[in-house]
């Protein structure tokens, strides 16, 4: 039988992206379940081989007007305990962050835009050493959270310490998108946030183009070492 994966979504068009083709080349049949749907709560915490949670232009702390964040927290609470497979990218970093008992807030600055991280010593011995030296990665994000107890930083950039982080060999939480491909569907869906950020488009769309071939690369090469590790 085919391993399972389990993609939570919050907007249409942040999905696996660049994650999808090395997801099923290894072996992974992938559903995706709707945040705001609803149908977060009825899932089996425990049932998936693998959980991502993906990004969403919500934050943490808005559970309020949000409700099914709580259905998600609630979700990772129990993976995470049990020591699951669990990958989070931006809102699902942060997400995972505050399951894990750490605060969720919002940053000093919109980090917005392609850019490198610095790897920590543990990061150049994790599965993000597959990332090439100084390659620009995208970020897309005004949140920021505190390091889990317990949790490794594995990348950080000047405004936003808490970039990448582990939790064992189960969990990783990357507040960057490696999965980020097909950007003009995000400068479209996030148009009015460019917009009061003074954010150029173009130059976004511009980086993607001279990026996309290596981060799609790296991309595969993190995840299939990641989830080598993570069994």
């Amino acid at each position: 039988m085919p391993l399972t994966a389990v993609a939570i979504r919050h907007v249409a068009f942040e999905d696996l992206g660049h994650l999808d083709a090395p997801l099923r080349a290894a072996g992974y049949a992938i559903r995706y379940v709707e945040a705001a749907e609803g149908s977060v709560a009825a899932l089996d915490p425990l049932a998936p081989d693998l959980l991502v949670v993906l990004g969403g232009p919500v934050g943490v702390y808005e559970v309020a007007e949000y409700p099914f964040l709580d259905e998600e927290l609630a979700l990772l609470r129990a993976r995470l305990a049990a020591g699951r497979p669990t990958l989070g990218l931006c809102l699902g970093a942060q997400l995972i962050a505050a399951a894990l008992g750490a605060r969720v807030y919002p940053g000093p600055v919109k980090e917005i835009g392609y850019a490198p991280v610095t790897l920590t010593a543990e990061g150049a011995a994790s599965s993000l050493a597959a990332l090439p030296a100084d390659q620009p990665v995208l970020h897309w994000h005004g949140d920021t959270f505190d390091l889990p107890a317990g949790a490794t930083l594995l990348a950080s950039t000047e405004f936003y310490r808490q970039q990448a982080f582990a939790v064992g060999r189960h969990a990783l939480a990357l507040q960057f998108h490696l999965e980020a491909d097909r950007i003009e569907r995000w400068l479209a869906g996030h148009a009015a946030e460019l917009r009061a950020a003074k954010i150029d488009p173009a130059v976004i769309a511009r980086d993607a183009a001279r990026h996309d071939a290596a981060l799609r690369d790296a991309a595969d090469r993190v995840l299939t070492r990641w989830l080598s590790a993570s069994r």
